[in-house]
């Protein structure tokens, strides 16, 4: 069995949250180019037939918008929603549970 000492799991915790960090960066990114790609290759029909704020133009951005917010609160608020708490309670529950 391989044991490992404080500094390891540290160090394994940062590598995970950087690759997290990552992820978010890179779904960050794609959001805004593929976004800005919708509206620019959409600008005929928005000067022509509909207004800039019309909803068949944000409604790409704004769904995608709240899987990024999502992602967002994955990435830095980790723990709000069924967190290490929740998972420890949830845990103790069920093993007391099962006796």
């Amino acid at each position: 069995m391989e044991t490992y000492n404080e500094n390891d799991i540290r160090y394994l915790e940062a590598v995970r949250k950087v690759k997290q960090l990552k992820g978010f960066y890179t779904h960050l990114t794609i959001y805004i180019l593929v976004n800005l790609f919708l509206i620019f290759a959409n600008w005929s029909e928005i000067r022509a037939e509909h207004s800039f704020w019309s909803w068949e133009i944000w409604a790409t951005p704004f769904f995608w918008g709240i899987g990024l917010a999502a992602h967002a609160a994955g990435v830095f608020c980790p723990g709000y929603f069924l967190g290490k708490d929740w998972e420890d309670r949830k845990i103790k529950e069920l093993t007391e549970k099962y006796k």
